[in-house]
């Protein structure tokens, strides 16, 4: 066992750290203030090849894993730029077509997605079903030689930055007659596909989106995959990724906040010349969230070396016990030291109360806390399924 990175895991966390330091988070919030997208970061990051870093290398990425992709995740967010399309685009879509894609499909997306110049962004939640894949109700039904879609998402993160949406959907096996979960690569520019923007309490440079499909036609190579039997191992394929790559920026989130509030108290002076934090009420509370952030990333790389080994089932445990620890403890960083800033931690100058509803929405998002307790106590302590 090794807690190690590897040499070019570090010099590839030392690069990412110096790129996001270069904008940082006041150029953060100047984009998400602005309505603009942080479209210059995005592009720098994918000349580097930081975006392609779980990418094979005959598609134009670095042959890593989600080990390198969650570095890049928590450094990025470190530097106070925690970029969410890195989890939907590299993370989630990157992997599934890479998986579980048609040779053409990997040809024609993991390039782009690996210099950042395409972007596939994820469409699973529903208004009524949630993220439940068994009881969604967009249905992707034959058309000719095609495909016809119908249906409603909600939640869908970035697709005004997109080229396509991989939506989850559900298609009648012909020899069950019952519907099974499908994937199918739609271009955000389709005739029936419209879309509504969601006015959210968060800052961020990214938007969320109402989708509405409405008689979409696709051709058939629009489906993932080489048969409809892909549809649930490639689903699943994307699950773990995302919570690992979230669980990262959720860390990095974290130590950016702990950062911030721990060089503000150690040379704020009040009362009779001593610094702030040197009083423990102060300096315990910004202690303890380090110590939270220090173990959530270490159910991060536990998650991403389980992985990026294979070992899927393993991977899936460790993957929402990292979600659920670094949202927890992303939460407390940022909120303790809004506390121990005082008036300064609630003005934008100062860089944490501004990260305040993404890591709120970090403990919802995109499982929720409760439900990863649900997985937990189903499938490591036996208890009987609750829901």
């Amino acid at each position: 066992m090794t807690f190690d990175l590897t040499p070019e895991q570090d010099q590839l966390r030392d690069a990412v750290r110096a790129l996001g330091r270069r904008y940082g988070h006041g150029y953060f919030v100047e984009k998400a203030k602005a309505g603009e997208h942080t479209t210059e970061l995005w592009a720098e990051a994918g000349r580097l090849g930081y975006l392609g870093v779980n990418i094979p290398t005959e598609y134009g990425g670095g042959g890593g894993g989600i080990t390198e992709l969650a570095i890049v995740c928590e450094e990025l967010a470190a530097a106070g730029c925690p970029l969410l399309l890195l989890v939907v685009s590299p993370a989630i879509a990157a992997t599934i077509v890479s998986r579980h894609g048609t040779e053409e499909q990997r040809k024609r997306h993991l390039p782009g997605l690996a210099d950042g110049s395409q972007k596939i962004v994820f469409a699973i939640t529903e208004p009524d079903a949630g993220s439940n894949f068994h009881r969604l109700g967009t249905v992707a039904r034959r058309d000719g030689d095609g495909w016809l879609l119908n249906g409603r998402k909600c939640y869908i993160s970035g697709v005004d930055e997109a080229d396509h949406v991989l939506v989850v959907a559900r298609t009648e096996d012909a020899s069950t007659g019952k519907l099974k979960p499908a994937l199918f690569l739609v271009p955000t520019d389709a005739a029936g596909l419209t879309r509504s923007k969601l006015d959210m309490e968060i800052l961020s440079p990214e938007n969320q989106f109402l989708l509405f499909l409405d008689d979409v036609r696709l051709p058939a190579d629009a489906l993932v995959g080489e048969s409809l039997d892909t549809g649930l191992p490639a689903l699943f394929a994307g699950l773990n990724p995302e919570r690992i790559t979230v669980a990262a920026m959720g860390a990095g989130t974290g130590r950016y906040a702990i950062e911030r509030a721990s060089d503000y108290t150690a040379t704020r002076k009040v009362w009779g010349g001593r610094t702030i934090g040197s009083h423990q009420g102060v300096s315990h509370p910004l202690a303890h969230a380090a110590v939270q952030v220090e173990l959530a990333r270490l159910m991060i790389q536990k998650a991403a070396t389980l992985y990026d080994a294979g070992r899927d089932l393993e991977a899936g445990v460790a993957g929402n016990m990292a979600k659920y620890a670094s949202g927890e403890a992303a939460a407390l960083a940022v909120d303790t030291a809004v506390q121990v800033l005082g008036g300064a931690g609630m003005t934008t100058e100062y860089g944490v109360a501004t990260l305040l509803g993404a890591v709120r929405a970090g403990r919802i998002a995109p499982v929720s806390r409760e439900m990863i307790l649900n997985f937990v106590a189903q499938h490591v302590l036996g208890q009987d399924k609750s829901y």
